[in-house]
């Protein structure tokens, strides 16, 4: 077969990143070969290709359940917000720019041929790309230069899925609604809709479904129930963090402040899933708590703006507090920059040119530089010994006194620092804790959860429920009948 196919929303956050995975999943195992594709996504949660390229983390997964290595093409525009008016451009896995939300708008539709070229070099290479759009189509505000939706869906010719979130309630109403403010040629690109996380017995949504399909003239391929699979996969962006703050109940309790511009916050997985932990995001307003035994900075887009963020909480007194304690802090990538000194920007990368006092919990300064470290890494641990696979996605360069005690070994260099007493660590490398040997060490707690095979068999889980409840094979039929 050769074919594609388009889920998209009616609003953000209706679950298209988790049913593409499943769906790539299920073909997976009908020994289709298939890939993953987002033409723009936006988030701070980003995965390193071996060719030095990022993509958004959600695609990875989705690589991940169609059994490859991420790649840029299965992303080539991804926007990273570094305020709420301004983001990083990164086009086909290089950061291009930082543009204003507003230029970015009038000017996306540039994009597009970068765009197709990546879809169609894995149309070519593949005999199915289940495609992600982002956002809802129904902001026909936004359809002028569309690269993400309705525009990339004619462009590429590509039969759209219409995902509803039945749990946000409304359903019947937003999809019908879509239907209602889509011009003619992007409402015949659509062929079908799902319904999405439905609770209790589907039975019940019967006469809804024959009322949207009597309405739109589009049938329906199935209800979707809430997927109890998608709480052990990696989160795709912060609006998760809206809805999750304390999962566990061990003996060990691990926090960490949500940071406004908070990114590859899904480090935290590994440690929110590991036996004997409780681990808790500190919402802003929030102390972080006098019990808590291992405090976590993770990563920040905006590393400047985010430490200035910390200190108007008042974490920065709370980690004091923790630290005098004898309790341990660790830094990850922009958190591990907090810990230091200085951070020094002398060309501005992150606002006005300058440099800022850091928390001077480690004895380190880093510099902003523009060039942008991105790669996958095989880091030893300087602690235990023992080799782990992890990625680097940063801008600048540690250096200070407590450089000299690393966390890892890359190479032919150090990584990350240790203070003099050895409770407070900082590294650049991100799925440090998805190695389940150095997670167990490092907590000094053991554990019966292997992470990445959870991930694995969340996936297997996932393409189970799917199937028993989607039409694969009429999907299938649509996605070959744009050829």
């Amino acid at each position: 077969m050769r074919g594609a196919i388009m889920l998209q929303g009616t609003g953000s956050d209706v679950g298209k990143s988790v049913l593409v995975a499943g769906l790539c999943r299920i073909a997976k195992r009908r020994g289709i070969r298939v890939a993953p594709f987002k033409p723009q996504n936006m988030s701070n949660n980003a995965a390193a290709c071996a060719d030095g390229g990022e993509i958004g983390r959600a695609q990875a997964l989705q690589a991940m359940a169609c059994g490859l290595p991420p790649e840029v093409d299965f992303n080539p525009v991804l926007l990273k917000p570094e305020s709420d008016r301004r983001a990083q451009v990164v086009l086909r896995g290089k950061a291009l720019k930082t543009d204003e939300a507003a230029h970015y708008m009038a000017t996306r539709g540039g994009f597009l041929p970068t765009v197709l070229d990546s879809f169609e070099s894995l149309r070519a290479r593949f005999e199915l790309v289940i495609v992600e759009g982002a956002g809802s189509p129904a902001e026909v505000n936004l359809r002028k230069g569309d690269i993400a939706n309705m525009g990339f869906a004619v462009a590429a010719n590509v039969p759209v899925v219409l995902v509803g979130d039945i749990d946000k309630g409304g359903v019947i109403a937003s999809i019908v609604g879509t239907q209602a403010v889509l011009d003619e040629v992007d409402n015949a690109q659509i062929k079908a809709f799902l319904i999405n996380k439905f609770r209790g017995d589907p039975r019940l949504f019967d006469d809804g479904l024959s009322v949207i399909e009597t309405r739109t003239g589009w049938p329906s391929l199935g209800v979707v129930p809430w997927l109890k699979s998608t709480a052990r996969l990696p989160a795709e962006d912060a609006v998760v963090l809206e809805h999750s703050v304390t999962t566990g109940h061990g003996t060990l309790k691990i926090v960490a402040p949500m940071l406004s511009r908070i990114a590859n916050f899904d480090d935290a997985d590994p440690l929110r899933q590991h036996d004997g932990v409780t681990f808790e995001w500190i919402k802003p307003g929030q102390n972080i708590p006098q019990d808590a035994d291992i405090a976590v900075l993770f990563g920040s887009k905006s590393t400047v703006a985010d430490l200035a963020f910390l200190r108007a909480q008042g974490w920065h007194h709370d980690l004091y507090a923790h630290h005098r304690q004898g309790k341990r802090v660790l830094g990850i990538c922009g958190g591990y920059q907090m810990l230091g000194k200085r951070i020094h920007d002398p060309e501005g990368f992150e606002g006005e040119a300058g440099s800022v006092d850091g928390l001077g919990l480690l004895d380190v300064e880093t510099t902003l530089q523009s060039q942008k470290v991105v790669t996958p890494v095989l880091a030893k641990s300087a602690l235990f010994g023992f080799e782990l696979s992890g990625y680097e996605i940063h801008i600048g360069h540690t250096t200070g006194a407590d450089c000299q005690r690393p966390m890892f070994r890359i190479e032919n260099r150090l990584d990350g620092a240790i203070s003099r007493d050895g409770l407070v660590q900082g590294s650049y490398v991100h799925g440090l804790f998805a190695d389940d040997a150095f997670r167990v060490k490092w907590l000094g707690v053991g554990s019966k959860h292997h992470y990445q095979q959870g991930v694995e068999n969340a996936l297997d889980e996932l393409a189970d429920e799917l199937e028993a409840v989607i039409d694969f094979d009429r999907l299938l039929a649509l996605a070959t009948s744009s050829l």
